[in-house]
């Protein structure tokens, strides 16, 4: 089997790499760091190829699909994205922009291409990488919140109509608490909590994708919160998820 991993060059992504290829798998790395990519496809080996490309315009994103579209690939692992912080009102415009085209509609574009294609198999898997934030508004981090929103409801809908379709192509959608990446330098954040290791929220969302698994959230507290969440009046969730984000401040 072969994977196709987005944001491949660091963190999660790079570490389902070393994971699937672990696990006997191919995978073509893509990013924007050519350096990066070299490096970790150098430690991956023959099993690893890797693709440079800035995949936060749609034209990428379907170049990137013609190239790729003849390695017969099973597994599409959606990780690139990047996160925002601040007061919505003082954030810049652009930065978010650009944060939503690569977190919303890069990730959508890759999603249809390859379920077409896939669908067409009867066989396949997407992992699409969202967060504990996809189950709640995030003030301080409002655009970054809604996107990840965006990637747990569009990837909830896929899984219902390949269920009513008797399809057996998998999508399942990745939601981690704080992680150890760079995550946290390109938002210019810290998180107030301690964060998982990239390298277990990498297992664990490879495990339970293969498992077909809906929504994988890793680590039993997180698990907890997000379940709590439920029975918490919105009002005061938002204080809460307000005070959570305004301890992020570096």
């Amino acid at each position: 089997m072969k994977a196709l991993i987005t944001g491949a060059s660091s963190g999660i992504g790079a570490d389902m790499a070393r994971v699937l290829v672990e696990e006997g798998y191919e995978v073509i790395l893509v990013a924007r760091r050519k350096t990066r990519l070299e490096k970790l496809a150098k430690e991956l080996g023959d099993k690893a190829t890797y693709i440079v490309k800035d995949i936060s315009s749609t034209f990428n994103c379907m170049e990137l699909y013609n190239e790729v579209k003849k390695e017969d690939i099973d597994i599409l692992i959606n990780n690139a994205g990047f996160g925002v912080f601040g007061e919505f009102c003082d954030t810049n415009i652009d930065k978010e922009l650009d944060m939503i085209d690569l977190n919303i509609k890069s990730l959508h574009t890759l999603t249809k291409l390859f379920l077409k294609e896939f669908k067409k198999k009867d066989r396949g898997y997407i992992l699409n990488v969202a967060s504990s934030a996809g189950f709640m508004a995030g003030p301080l981090m409002a655009s970054y919140y809604a996107t990840k929103n965006y990637v747990v409801s569009l990837s909830s809908a896929i899984y219902e109509e390949l269920k009513k379709d008797g399809s057996n192509v998998s999508i399942s959608v990745l939601c981690p608490g704080p992680v150890n990446t760079e995550f946290n330098k390109v938002a210019r954040v810290h998180f107030s909590i301690k964060g998982m290791e990239s390298i277990d929220v990498a297992r664990y969302g490879i495990k339970k994708m293969f498992d077909e698994k809906l929504i994988i959230i890793p680590g039993f507290k997180m698990k907890m919160g997000i379940f709590l969440t439920r029975f918490v009046p919105r009002k005061l969730l938002l204080k809460i998820s307000y005070k959570i984000q305004n301890g992020k401040r570096s």
